[in-house]
């Protein structure tokens, strides 16, 4: 009995001490940082600060996220080490089929054809992503979890530099007939920075959702306004139905986990791509000298860059919804495969354009087109019990479809499907439209581990395709160049999505041009424009890291 009692005593003092420890938040906007700090405050859960987040930035930062789009989210328990991969992808209507962005005389649509209107919009999952894990980690009721969301709503927020600046370069935006009003001026001319941007609609919205959980959308009169806009789109309607808002559910999946150096680096599985990908980048890295070589050298680059374009094409061939293709995981992530992969590698010689590897897998598919855009977000919170959240949310396209319901812009994330079903030979591709479907994404939300369980670091950004390897390379600069996390992220960007090498423009990585070219890449300087946002815990200490190339911040509770 007193070694029970010991055992207690010990337990409670560990759970104490967890309690002491202070939340943090990284976050693309201040008031959604701010809303996600004020519940870690009130005593709420790294979940419970994801979703007020989450609100928030549907309103702040409708460019990126929100209600209308779809999520991953990872979250690591501090009390037993639990890691949960949470996926709110959105899912093709029952009716969409794999000619659903192709012509009446079977060629493929142009991106923009296919994504202004209501053809690409998919079932929203962002909500019930979140209601399910809050179901299994919240602290604090939902119904507390909207308050902010509602009162920014109505008391409005300033535009940002930002937000402007997406408004005035949008071409479509200005046509919509909900939209439209509220982002532009009687000129068409966008709401100039610092304006007062108010949403009662999205407010109501809100309420909706605090009262009635994640169904307010899915039933009822959102749900019958945004199948009424998107089938009745005056030039691109789509397909989506009340059945398949009812039909959607968020799915809780085992993370993908690789060993790098003495960590362990955690991602979700698919139907995102992100953290698979990642975990191949690496996989090879731990095989060459990328350590050694340092942050913003040649040979850095080069071999960080061989090592994606080998990801990147096995990404193209293999990586599609899990639950309609075989993915061979396995496959794909053996040890022994990624060393192979890796003694391809010259480490002084580009090997040009790389193809896929040869992965043991029960069905054949070939590349798909991948037109994914940078419009997305990326948080990390930390609770005062260590428990944390790595979330990354889209819309897909800056402002989605273009279509506003209820104060919220709808995705059009469908356009992240192979636009062509088969290839030039007739052969099956693997991210095809089907009914039901996830699309392939390149969302990448990481957790890192120690050797011991314990939690390292969690990190993610938006960016399209080129996310991964924003997330790699960030992770290599924190694992191996052992910079703080912000150092981390404002390191200048490098990606290889098997082509050219991009370099960031106007970045002191431009300067590497000619030595990247002597080596035989093909180079090309270009706005890499991430959203990174991390949180690390190391010796002792936790530290938070925003991408300097947006509005992001990091909020502490000390």
């Amino acid at each position: 009995m007193r070694i029970l009692f010991t055992l207690v005593l010990i337990c409670a003092a560990l759970g104490s001490a967890r309690a002491d420890r202070p939340p943090m938040v990284a976050a693309a906007h201040p008031l959604a940082a701010e809303a996600g700090m004020k519940v870690l405050r009130a005593g709420g859960s790294a979940v419970d600060a994801a979703i007020a987040i989450q609100a928030v930035l549907t309103l702040v930062e409708p460019q990126s996220s929100g209600i209308g789009g779809g999520a991953f989210m990872l979250h690591w328990r501090a009390s037993d080490g639990r890691l949960d991969a949470y996926d709110g992808r959105e899912t093709a209507p029952a009716a969409a089929g794999p000619d659903l962005f192709l012509r009446s005389d079977g060629s493929r649509m142009k991106f923009f054809e296919a994504v202004v209107g209501g053809r690409a919009v998919g079932a929203p999952g962002v909500l019930a992503m979140l209601e399910l894990a809050h179901g299994e980690h919240g602290a604090l009721a939902w119904a507390d979890l909207f308050g902010d969301a509602v009162r920014l709503s109505e008391e409005g927020f300033e535009v940002t530099p930002r937000l402007h600046y997406l408004l005035h370069r949008d071409i479509f935006l200005k046509a919509s007939p909900t939209a439209a009003p509220y982002f532009y001026d009687a000129n068409s001319e966008p709401r100039p920075i610092g304006h007062l941007l108010r949403n009662p609609q999205l407010a109501t919205t809100f309420r909706a959702v605090a009262a009635s959980g994640a169904k307010a959308l899915s039933e009822g009169p959102i749900a019958e306004s945004i199948v009424g806009a998107v089938q009745g789109h005056a030039l691109n309607p789509g397909l989506l139905t009340l059945e398949d808002l009812q039909a959607y559910r968020a799915k809780r999946r085992e993370p993908v986990c690789i060993r790098y150096r003495i960590y362990s680096v955690c991602g979700m599985p698919p139907p995102t791509s992100g953290g698979m990908t990642v975990a191949q980048i690496l996989g090879q890295l731990r095989h060459l000298p990328v350590g050694e070589a340092g942050p913003g050298t040649p040979k850095a680059v080069h071999l960080i860059s061989e090592a994606q374009k080998r990801a990147y094409a096995d990404r193209g061939l293999y990586l599609a919804d899990s639950d309609f293709v075989d993915v061979p995981v396995q496959g794909l992530l053996d040890a022994e495969y990624l060393k192979q992969r890796a003694l391809e590698i010259d480490p002084a010689r580009s090997g040009g354009d790389a193809e896929p590897g040869q992965v043991r897998r029960k069905t054949e598919f070939r590349p798909g087109q991948d037109l994914a855009q940078p419009a997305t977000t990326h948080f990390a919170v930390v609770d005062a019990r260590g428990n944390v959240v790595s979330m990354t949310s889209s819309v897909e396209n800056a402002f989605g479809s273009r279509i506003m319901v209820a104060g919220f812009m709808l995705n059009n994330q469908l356009t992240d499907f192979s636009f062509a079903p088969t290839d030039e030979d007739g052969r099956v591709v693997a991210n095809a439209v089907a009914p039901g479907k996830r699309p392939r994404s390149s969302m990448s939300p990481t957790i890192v581990l120690n050797p011991d369980g314990g939690f390292r670091l969690a990190i993610g950004s938006p960016g399209g395709s080129r996310i991964i390897g924003y997330v790699a390379k960030s992770l290599v600069a924190v694992l191996d160049w052992k910079l703080p996390v912000q150092a981390a992220i404002d390191l200048p960007h490098h990606v290889n999505r098997n082509g050219p090498v991009d370099l960031e423009e106007g970045t002191s990585i431009e300067s590497l041009a000619p030595a990247l070219e002597a080596m035989g890449h093909q180079v090309k300087a270009r706005t890499l424009n991430s959203g990174l946002h991390g949180i690390e815990h190391i010796n002792g200490v936790w530290r938070g890291g925003a991408d300097p190339r947006r509005e992001g911040v990091v909020l502490s509770g000390d």
